[in-house]
């Protein structure tokens, strides 16, 4: 019984999660621009911007632009609630190859496979 739903849990989070296109542009565009730390694979939990320092970007820049620093979009969430955006790859100023990792590893996980790749690209990108 436990087993089953666990796996239906894990369904619903896969089937609602899709790729946030606008967030893989701007990640993109921040990486040919330069706007990158090349840090290690472990470093994100220290390097991923606070709650508190999302709230006071969301204040100061509006949710829309909060979402272009994250490569998934949960559709069963509204889009004006952080839960929508999922997948963090910066700090509101750089892409970070730490989070990079940490969002391919959990793409891979829940089997997000339009988000896995584009990580691997944007990684791809930033390793050049």
């Amino acid at each position: 019984m436990i087993s089953f739903f666990y796996d239906e849990v894990k369904r619903k989070i896969t089937m609602a999660t899709k790729l946030n296109k606008r967030a893989f542009e701007h990640a993109k565009n921040l990486i040919s621009n330069g706007k990158c730390i090349r840090d290690e694979k472990d470093k994100w939990s220290e390097h991923q911007p606070s709650t508190e320092k999302e709230n006071k970007f969301i204040e100061e820049n509006g949710i829309s632009e909060y979402g272009k620093w994250y490569l998934g979009i949960e559709d069963e969430e509204n889009e004006n609630n952080k839960g929508h955006y999922k997948f963090p790859f910066g700090d509101f100023q750089n892409v970070h190859r730490c989070g990079l990792l940490a969002a391919e590893t959990r793409a891979g996980q829940y089997k997000h496979t339009d988000i896995e790749n584009a990580v691997a690209h944007l990684h791809g990108m930033l390793d050049k």
